[in-house]
């Protein structure tokens, strides 16, 4: 048989060949995603989530659990609580908050003077004043927050969602990450890692500046067909590692992450761009104001971020330890430490609550305010001004999706020393958050080691009180 095909029509053959390849691909992708979103085990009342992590020990008798009984008894010795735990082992006395409290809102929920802007969110607010941990250590404490264990080396929160509900979009990451501008937090990245889940499922740090995510353009001057000739050949190289290598999934991880990044080269400088939002919004966030703009562009990108389809953002307010000028760790002055802290934060995250509820986004996204403990109602020392860390009793709240708004669950006792009604783990948080993303903390597993690992360990119950 003769074969009459002619050149023309060869290459409109290979052409559209090579369309329908992408096609499938494409297809490919979408049903992936579509994949992703039916993973969970009911509906979910949360689509995506934002969680706002205060690194150092925010104050709970400072902020949110009003206690009369401190001011009463302000400057006597603490008494009917047994052996007295403390991280520093210098118990003083019981000191009354320096800032003054008031019922806010329709609800008539307590807020102090330190916290303007979120004592007008107190009635989209639920809170959690019972929250208990198992460490006063700082950088245990926030491992335990983030993963539900205390050592390094396990998925944080972003991950497992990470991995039970697959990603929204292909242009930028799952789980997305904003350190504090003004420095990295305790054990930098570790903070936000995959642990054993495959590597594609680590959080992505973008960093502050003109570029989010350092060396994702290629350098000016660079040869373009000597890159293309480097990426063919590393490309070979990848290729013969994995097929020697069929077990190992930190190669193919980097090569997706290398994939994503060409995306992001056209994403990234779009989302980071603020020129197309209002003069009014950039009020919102506190963008005029020097001692606001630095986390209140953050807050502001947690929400462009959350507009293109990340699934999860962790926006960090607080860097290292050691510093208490960029931390919420009050030791020596406690005034001074949450007065510089909170100007920075009460706005941008206040605004963040404001923002997502005009757009009609605060009814399937989820906000997270969460610290890694409290602090002690007694002072560090006698005669001192400061408070040492408090594992025993602190408050977070919530905001959002399938919550009861303006409502607060649980309690700590007279002095806030001890949570005393209705005690809250991390697991039971934990729980509580997948279950609002429509994911079952009992069945989201992963093998490892010889165990069906999960976020809640063998532990955890749904809080069933807060949900709506």
């Amino acid at each position: 048989m003769q074969n009459d095909t002619t050149r023309r029509q060869f290459l409109m053959n290979s052409g559209g060949g090579l369309g329908a390849i992408a096609l499938s691909w494409l297809l490919e992708q979408e049903a992936h995603a579509q994949k992703g979103a039916t993973r969970t085990h009911f509906p979910p009342k949360a689509k995506r989530v934002i969680q706002i992590f205060c690194m150092g020990g925010v104050s709970h008798v400072d902020t949110f659990d009003y206690k009369p009984e401190l001011e009463k008894s302000d400057g006597k010795a603490m008494s009917n609580k047994g052996k007295v735990d403390t991280f520093f082992g210098q118990p003083g006395n019981l000191m009354k908050s320096p800032f003054a409290f008031k019922k806010r809102g329709k609800s008539g929920l307590w807020v102090s003077d330190l916290l303007p802007h979120l004592a007008e969110c107190v009635d989209d607010m639920t809170f959690l004043y019972s929250m208990n941990a198992k460490s006063s250590n700082h950088t245990p404490a926030t491992f335990f927050m983030n993963t539900g264990f205390t050592m390094n080396g396990y998925p944080c929160l972003g991950s497992w969602l990470s991995y039970g509900l697959g990603t929204e979009n292909q242009n930028l990451p799952a789980y997305v990450v904003l350190p504090d501008p003004r420095g990295f937090p305790a054990g930098g990245s570790i903070n936000w890692t995959n642990g054993f889940l495959p590597a594609t499922y680590q959080g992505v740090a973008f960093r502050p500046g003109k570029e989010p995510i350092p060396s994702l353009f290629p350098p000016e001057g660079t040869d373009l067909r000597q890159r293309q000739a480097g990426m063919r050949l590393l490309s070979e190289m990848n290729h013969d590692f994995m097929e020697a290598n069929p077990g190992d999934s930190t190669l193919s991880a980097r090569i997706r992450s290398y994939e994503l990044a060409a995306k992001m080269q056209t994403s990234i400088p779009e989302v980071v761009n603020f020129e197309g939002e209002s003069a009014e919004t950039k009020r919102l966030y506190g963008l005029e104001n020097p001692a606001v703009v630095g986390f209140g562009k953050n807050c502001l990108l947690a929400r462009r971020l959350l507009e293109n389809g990340v699934r999860f953002v962790q926006v960090i307010h607080g860097g290292a330890f050691g510093s208490p000028r960029i931390n919420w760790d009050g030791h020596e002055n406690l005034i001074q430490n949450h007065r510089e802290q909170a100007i920075s934060m009460d706005q941008p995250v206040a605004a963040l609550i404001k923002d997502l509820k005009q757009r009609g986004m605060l009814e399937d996204t989820l906000i997270l305010w969460m610290t890694e403990f409290g602090r002690t109602p007694i002072t560090q020392g006698v005669g001192a001004q400061g408070r040492d860390h408090h594992q025993h009793a602190f408050t977070m709240w919530m905001a959002g999706a399938g919550l009861k708004p303006g409502f607060g669950y649980g309690a700590s006792d007279e002095v806030g020393y001890y949570a005393t009604e209705n005690p809250v783990a991390v697991y039971d948080f934990h729980a509580t958050v997948l279950q609002l993303l429509g994911l079952d903390h009992k069945r989201l597993t992963y093998y490892h080691n010889g165990i069906q690992r999960r976020l809640t360990d063998v532990h955890g119950q749904v809080i069933k009180p807060i949900l709506a």
